[in-house]
């Protein structure tokens, strides 16, 4: 329903749903694991009858946290606020991230779910799609997979990389970390020699490497002939502004971190200090849309490409409205099958671009059987 009325538009009330599906396996990263997937879907109300709904984030066990700073401290705070007043709804939203007692992150990822859907409730409202409000510079976005998980065998993992050519996408971003460079290397030469030379790899160590370990990796890809696109988190978290910007300038392969960066600010310090080349700060973690297109601004003086850790569905219409924009990321449909069958189009991808909607808001139509199959 379009809003045709001029005026405000005003929040009636906030309805969530949390989604959890069990995976086939459990997924292993350098330093972590994961056997769900999941989901928030929140729904915006409004007194003239425009819905807006959008589903973020992935947290699994803090999920009935998230919900709960949603509905007895974020709701309270904009029931009757006009969704056009983004600005001031998020500042509305901003005092529950004042308590010192409890993780800040937990409430900023309630934050999240509630800005996007305030904007997608905006984009309905216009009856535009949202990467077009923020600036429409394209609607067609390079994507890559997220995968080379441990625990596979070489065979399995060949299977993996095979199925990411079927879905048509341009690259991937291979897991790293677990073990030494040397071993980490072979597994990616594996993946290389199943993708062929036109596949574009990027590694993720997820914080997983010391400083001497991420360059030992760099040099030994090097050696082997393999372009890497980027190194994401390459060292490890204490450190890592410095340890970041020592990786770039020493090994000429380009860093990307941001996801871990849970406000402005940090991601502010990241830039600034000449520690990044591409900053995948996340939207659905650290504040939502609003927050992120700042990020972005940030990045485009100083010349930083912006990515975006997952979150497609988001991501594609943040990336898609700037022109400092890099790759949509996606996984195998077995380790995120929400992304794959929660919504009741079909994914566009071909010929290793993702094609945005030209629905209003972020134009996500929701299954309602799935959700209700997976509903917690």
């Amino acid at each position: 329903m379009a809003w045709t009325t001029p005026g405000a538009l005003t929040i009636q009330a906030i309805e969530t749903e949390a989604i959890r599906v069990p995976l086939d396996k459990i997924y292993r990263g350098s330093k972590y694991q994961m056997q769900n997937r999941c989901t928030i879907i929140t729904r915006i109300l409004t007194h003239q009858g425009v819905v807006g709904e959008v589903y973020t984030g992935d947290t699994d066990e803090e999920q009935a946290v998230l919900l709960k700073i949603i509905h007895q401290e974020l709701a309270p705070a904009l029931i009757g606020m006009d969704v056009f007043n983004t600005e001031g709804c998020w500042e509305s939203m901003k005092p529950a991230t004042y308590d010192i007692l409890r993780d800040r992150n937990m409430v900023l990822q309630a934050i999240s779910c509630v800005d996007a859907a305030i904007w997608d409730t905006v984009g309905k409202a216009l009856n535009m799609p949202l990467y077009k409000l923020w600036g429409g510079y394209t609607n067609r976005l390079p994507i890559i997979a997220i995968g080379g998980y441990y625990g596979q065998t070489p065979d399995e993992l060949a299977r993996e990389i095979a199925a990411y050519l079927d879905y048509g996408v341009i690259g991937m971003k291979f897991k790293i970390g677990g073990l030494t460079p040397a071993e980490d290397l072979e597994r990616l030469h594996i993946a290389r020699r199943v993708a062929g030379e036109s596949f574009r790899f990027m590694v993720d160590a997820n914080q997983g490497y010391d400083l001497r370990q991420a360059i030992q990796f760099c040099r030994l890809a090097q050696d082997a002939g393999i372009e890497l696109q980027w190194f994401e988190e390459p060292v490890k978290w204490y450190n890592d502004r410095i340890w970041l910007r020592d990786v770039r300038l020493t090994t000429g392969v380009p860093v990307t971190a941001g996801q871990s960066a849970y406000n402005l600010t940090a991601v502010r310090d990241l830039i600034v200090d000449g520690a990044v080349d591409y900053c995948n700060f996340d939207a659905s973690w650290a504040g939502g849309p609003t927050i992120w297109r700042k990020a972005a601004a940030l990045a485009d003086a100083y010349g930083v490409k912006m990515a975006h850790h997952e979150e497609a569905q988001i991501s594609a219409h943040l990336l898609g409205a700037i022109a400092n924009s890099s790759y949509v990321e996606c996984f195998h449909r077995q380790r995120d099958p929400i992304f794959w069958d929660i919504q009741t189009d079909a994914r566009p991808i071909k010929d290793g671009y993702y094609t945005i909607s030209d629905a209003p808001g972020f134009g996500v139509a929701l299954d309602r059987g799935y959700i209700a199959r997976y509903r917690v």
